[in-house]
């Protein structure tokens, strides 16, 4: 998952949050989108994991 999340997270301001939940879903779904945003499509389990108010988990 680390080299994945280093991927996806490459390109955001928020670095050090974006490595702890990309992490956090890549564990859990095994799964990571392509690419450094969207494309949640690609890996359901990261696409639905919400937040308590509904927000997306996964970056």
């Amino acid at each position: 998952c680390a080299s994945e999340c280093d991927r996806r997270c490459s390109a955001t301001e928020h670095k050090n949050n974006c490595l702890l939940f990309c992490n956090k879903c890549c564990n859990k779904c095994l799964c990571v989108p392509p690419g450094t945003y969207g494309q949640k499509e690609c890996c359901p389990c990261y696409n639905d994991w919400k937040t308590k108010k509904g927000g997306p988990k996964c970056p």
